[in-house]
């Protein structure tokens, strides 16, 4: 059971393995959001996640024999760095099936401790399936990500920091894939502060918690889909599921779109790399109908690979209009280029790519095609730019942006 004496306990043994991540008050999302919004930045974990709270109190608590047997899991990035490095402090041996879509950094990072890892299935129920069939044959000590009491009190230690730094918080906001960091949080808050909310974020393309609660059992999703990888979970955790019925408010579910455009602002105004499904929490604050609550935001984990980082702020950039691209048709003769130069120049329009297409018609001495990506301040600035091309007599048809990078 899921106890003050074991929360206690959780967070004395994760002092040994973890940074302590103190609250960060970001003015930026109180003063767009209306409240005082505090971000809890597990993201600067040594593994790059909270997911080591749990995997390493859970190890703690094993036999040497169960450890000496050799410890395996499934996980789709951050639980496997944590299972990795704690059983490395235990010298024991680790194996760690993961998703074959699981971004190359974690997949690194878990080699690097030392852990065997085994890539299997496209999501991380698949790569479970796989690691219980490996258990069962090799006899190894099944380690779950989120299926586990022992597990969820370890994960629960971040409440019990939380309340160390801020002990009249109001709402504390957590991501959700397979439920261990939320049932672990909102059992140890509502033992501290019955009064204080707990809501759950996840990802709109893998709301498997949300469709759980809304029929009171547990139910697997056919598929998921969204950008968010360390909470695509299709089923879960049946063992922890009663505690999050018990404890948890709501839960909020958000939009991939979402989480690019928070990536931007958590670089932009804190400096820091969040993953996918660590930003949730963020993107759920405009979610809130409340001000003036103090609201603390947990941001999971930060490994993110340097594909999908570029990837992220390209996207990012395009939704909020700082950069976009256009296409006009000019006759093919000097000085053509310079006038619509000439034209985005006095807009303040800053061109980064342009594209000359001679062949767009038969005949090029009437037309040829430009395409411009330009970058600007956001959505009105785009819109004067378009503006001023259209006043000076171009006929300007916004395209699908090129690649920036």
């Amino acid at each position: 059971m899921m106890t003050l004496d074991k929360f206690e306990e959780a967070t004395e043994a994760v002092k040994k393995v973890i940074l302590r991540t103190e609250l960060m008050y970001s003015d930026y999302f109180s003063n767009t959001t209306g409240n005082k919004v505090y971000l809890k930045p597990e993201n600067m974990q040594f593994t790059g996640a909270y997911k080591v709270r749990g995997a390493y109190y859970k190890i703690s608590t094993l036999s040497k024999e169960e450890r000496d047997k050799g410890l395996i899991t499934a996980s789709a990035g951050n639980h496997a760095q944590g299972v990795a490095y704690a059983a490395k402090l235990y010298n024991a041996k680790a194996v760690i099936v993961m998703p074959a879509t699981t971004p190359l950094i974690k997949v690194n990072r878990t080699k690097s401790y030392g852990a065997e890892v085994i890539l299997y299935g496209n999501v991380y129920d698949e790569a479970c399936q796989y690691a219980y069939k490996l258990s069962e044959e090799q006899g190894y000590t099944f380690i779950h990500p989120f299926n586990d009491e022992t597990i969820a009190t370890g994960q629960g230690s971040i409440a019990m920091e939380i309340f160390k730094d801020l002990p009249t918080v109001d709402i504390i906001l957590a991501p959700v894939g397979g439920g261990g960091l939320l049932a672990g949080v909102a059992t140890l808050a509502k033992q501290l502060n019955p009064n204080v909310k707990v809501i759950g974020v996840e990802p709109a393309g893998a709301a498997c918690m949300k469709e759980s609660l809304k029929v009171g059992h547990v139910v697997t999703l056919p598929s998921v889909d969204t950008i968010a990888d360390g909470t695509a979970v299709k089923t879960p955790g049946d063992v922890i599921f009663p505690y999050i019925q018990k404890y948890v408010d709501d839960i909020i579910t958000v939009e991939d779109h979402e989480l690019i455009v928070n990536f931007l602002d958590i670089i932009e105004n804190h400096k820091m790399v969040v993953e996918n499904s660590g930003l949730l929490t963020v993107a759920a604050l405009k979610h809130l109908d409340c001000k003036d609550k103090k609201i603390v935001s947990i941001l999971s984990g930060g490994n993110m690979d340097i594909i999908t980082v570029a990837s992220i702020v390209q996207h990012g950039l395009i939704q909020r209009g700082r950069v976009f691209t256009v296409s006009v048709l000019l006759p093919d003769r000097p000085g053509e280029l310079v006038n619509v130069a000439s034209v985005i120049a006095k807009a303040q329009g800053n061109v980064i790519r342009l594209e000359h297409n001679q062949f767009v018609s038969i005949n090029r001495h009437s037309a040829v095609e430009l395409t411009i990506t330009m970058e600007t301040f956001g959505h009105e600035h785009k819109d004067s730019i378009f503006q001023a091309l259209v006043d000076n007599g171009y006929n300007p048809k916004l395209c699908q942006p090129c690649k920036i990078y």
